[in-house]
């Protein structure tokens, strides 16, 4: 790739490590905010779960407004208001505050991620330069997620409001650098107006799920609320089914839900995305909570998950090359499947080589199966769909963090309810990300069924560089 190819490519990267880290810091943080504000548990709950609810509820709509508005105006837009209330953040001084602060910033990166990952695949010819792209793309963002676990610590000791400023100062310079790097588009190709109704109706139902997920970790407390949300998001998905099947410029056209290949990357990842913001999430409970480990040390027995980051552009490509896409992502999965079951047995005094295999194996399969999942979540889509492509994937990623999150929690508290040792509960819990990884490979498997198209357009070892077509990085 030429320099600017690379350059564009390292902005792109830098938004999803933006996004990645903002998660990881805010989760370190949340201890400290909560003693500071003197917040109610329910109340520091919403901090987390404001985010996940509008990123949630409107990828699928930032996906499609990417392909239908332009990818760069919602890229640059998005990344401005993401900024904006990153930084109103650093000055709450009363809960609602932080959450209206969170919710926002969680639309504006539903916008700002799915235009950033279409403009990869519209601005790098299919192919080896794409997936190469793509790859380095998605190691990025778990990197992101890794290093900000350990940031998020260093920055809490100096204040929890740095880890609003942080952001804000990193957005910045990013934004700076995509106003001269993000290539002007063609005007989008318009063949009916916007689908309002469907774009509300998408965003009820996102909406409505994502609550009803989030209010898994609550177990059996309201229950009729949550079987409410559940229900009424159903009811909602089904009306938007015949609002689209009637709109003259769907919002989503369905027939992009009968390619085999999209479902089964878009659900491998939900499940994927799950056991794994899942398996850490109840990790850092028993490592602070039963172990008694600071936030700072629990960061640092963490970080060795983000070795993806390095393998992701590296290895990755090259096993692409040789065996093949859908093999790789089922390999992903099996490695994950080792990984989790090796820290069932956890005890009260595991040493921190005894959990090592986990964590390193963790960070390995997450190198092999994230990145060709997102290629097999674009291979082969229209590039007037590329929007909607990753705003389903992205969808996708952030139901699935919440379903693993949610499920953890209430598994945890259900064991807990029932007089068994905090130990015997985290091991109950634990079990989650274990099924979500056994069914992420029984459908990723399917896959391998066929030859994939992506094989024969795999990422190529490093050799003569290619450039990109005219009008491309």
């Amino acid at each position: 790739m030429s320099r600017r190819a690379w350059a564009l490519l390292l902005v792109l990267c830098g938004t999803i490590f933006l996004e990645g880290i903002d998660v990881a810091m805010l989760a370190v943080a949340v201890p400290s905010i909560r003693s500071d504000l003197e917040l109610p548990t329910d109340v520091a709950a919403w901090v987390m779960s404001a985010y996940v609810l509008g990123y949630a509820g409107f990828t699928l709509l930032g996906g499609r407004a990417a392909d239908l508005l332009g990818r760069r105006r919602m890229f640059l837009g998005a990344l401005t208001v993401f900024l904006l209330f990153s930084g109103l953040g650093g000055f709450a001084t009363y809960g609602w505050m932080l959450i209206v602060a969170r919710l926002v910033t969680g639309v504006s990166a539903a916008f700002m991620t799915p235009a950033a990952m279409s403009i990869i695949t519209t601005s790098y010819p299919e192919g080896p330069q794409r997936n190469r792209a793509l790859l380095v793309f998605a190691g990025t963002a778990a990197g992101g997620f890794s290093l900000g676990l350990v940031i998020g610590g260093v920055l809490t000791s100096f204040g929890w409001r740095w880890v609003f400023f942080a952001p804000v100062l990193l957005a910045g310079a990013i934004l700076l650098a995509a106003v001269r790097l993000v290539p002007a588009e063609r005007p989008p190709v318009r063949t009916g107006g916007f689908d309002l109704l469907g774009a509300a109706v998408a965003a009820g139902v996102m909406l409505l799920l994502a609550f009803g997920i989030v209010r898994l970790e609550h177990g059996l407390d309201g229950w009729p609320l949550t079987l409410a949300a559940f229900v009424a998001g159903l009811v909602l998905a089904r009306i938007f089914v015949a609002v689209e099947r009637r709109s003259a410029a769907p919002l989503v056209r369905l027939a992009i839900l009968r390619r085999a290949s999209v479902v089964r990357a878009d659900l491998g990842a939900l499940l994927f995305v799950g056991s794994f913001f899942g398996f850490q999430f109840i990790v850092t409970l028993y490592l602070q909570e039963l172990r008694g480990w600071s936030s700072m040390e629990t960061a640092l027995a963490l970080v060795v998950m983000g070795c993806d980051a390095v393998l992701a552009p590296t290895l990755t490509p090259r096993l692409v090359v040789r065996f093949g896409n859908a093999r790789v992502i089922f390999g992903g999965f099996v490695v994950a499947i080792a990984s989790y079951a090796l820290f069932l047995p956890v005890g009260h005094d595991w040493s921190y080589a005894a959990m090592f295999p986990t964590l390193i194996l963790t960070g390995v399969a997450f190198a092999l199966a994230y990145g060709p999942l997102t290629i097999a979540a674009t291979d082969g889509v229209d590039e007037a769909e590329q929007g909607l492509a990753s705003g389903l994937l992205h969808t996708a990623t952030q139901f699935g963090s919440a379903v693993g999150i949610s499920a953890v929690t209430a598994v945890y508290g259900l064991a807990s309810a029932g007089r068994t040792s905090q130990l015997s509960a985290y091991r109950a819990a634990l079990a989650v990300p274990v099924v979500m990884v056994v069914l992420g490979a029984l459908v990723t498997s399917f896959g391998l069924r066929t030859r994939s198209h992506t094989q024969t357009l795999a990422v190529s070892a490093p050799g003569p560089r290619s450039e990109a077509p005219a009008g491309r990085p």
